[in-house]
């Protein structure tokens, strides 16, 4: 075994990436990097950066993740969703490290009436679900070891996401209305990060050897999402029940089809996570219960 174990982690002023610096910690020395340390728009110094780091571990939750902007700038999208994953991929192989990478529901068109496995076949409805199945496939082809974890509707108590936005239409409004016929499991960030260092915790629990045919036995694409499913409606009206403020907008139900957006969504975004708790014995909780957690934790 390498010493130090140096854990390379991108993406830390995200949602995940921030959850990441905490939950990999003991897994070996993490190098945290965000936008201004590592600019994932540039090939050559990603390479640059793994060639001199020698990390044992790649964790990529860094993405172009704005899903209507992405249908106007598809260069950066590609760039970001598809490139630099590939990058990473390619040196991890070099270097003999393993490489996690966070991709989405949105690979799929929406239309299952049931909830999607991993061997489902993949048809994005826009640009940002072409971009990040472009990236697993990249992934993939380079044989490296890796684990590609698939996750939806990711919220969390930083960044951009519909939780805080709801929180802040709701203090602004006395009526919101929020599309009711899109069904998934809105995921805490906590969560993915909690059940990645799980995973990962297995991987480096013997020997050189074993962590070898550990990653010869489990690479590949897993779903991680929390449990239940629920609307984004259902979603907004959890999040004003849960948070406990004292005003309260109404949420009224309406269909995808009154708000327009320029990229489309899959009405059907529900995703079994069997394979992940079949492969490694963890399993997200209660899409309900971790957002009460989430929401205590202000």
């Amino acid at each position: 075994m390498r010493e130090p174990r140096v854990v390379l982690l991108t993406g830390t002023s995200g949602q995940v990436g921030f959850e990441l610096q905490r939950s990999l910690q003991g897994l070996g020395t993490v190098v945290a990097l965000d936008r201004h340390r590592l600019d994932l728009r540039d090939p050559q110094q990603i390479r640059d950066v793994v060639r001199a780091m020698q990390p044992v571990l790649i964790v990529n939750p860094a993405a172009y993740t704005a899903v209507d902007a992405a249908e106007s700038d598809v260069a950066d999208a590609t760039r970001l969703n598809v490139d630099a994953p590939r990058v990473f991929a390619e040196e991890a192989k070099r270097v003999g490290a393993a490489l996690v990478h966070y991709s989405t529901d949105y690979v799929f068109d929406g239309t299952k009436p049931e909830a999607y496995v991993e061997s489902d076949p993949t048809d994005p409805r826009n640009v940002y679900g072409k971009t990040k199945l472009a990236g697993e496939q990249a992934i993939a082809a380079t044989g490296c070891n890796h684990l590609i974890l698939r996750t939806s509707w990711v919220y969390g108590t930083r960044g951009k996401n519909f939780l805080l936005t709801m929180l802040r239409l709701g203090a602004e409004r006395d009526e919101l209305s929020v599309v009711a016929d899109q069904i998934g499991a809105p995921t805490w960030a906590n969560t993915i990060a909690s059940l990645t260092s799980q995973v990962l915790a297995q991987s480096v629990a013997g020997n050189d050897d074993e962590t070898r045919d550990w990653w010869r036995r489990h690479s590949g694409t897993y779903h991680l999402s929390a449990g239940g499913e629920t609307s984004w409606h259902g979603f907004a009206e959890a999040i004003f029940e849960l948070a406990g403020e004292a005003r309260r907008p109404l949420v009224k139900p309406i269909p995808a089809s009154s708000y327009p957006t320029p990229a489309a969504r899959p009405a059907n975004s529900r995703m079994s996570n069997d394979k992940l708790a079949a492969s490694f014995g963890v399993r997200a909780p209660d899409w309900r219960e971790a957002l009460r957690l989430c929401l205590a934790g202000r």
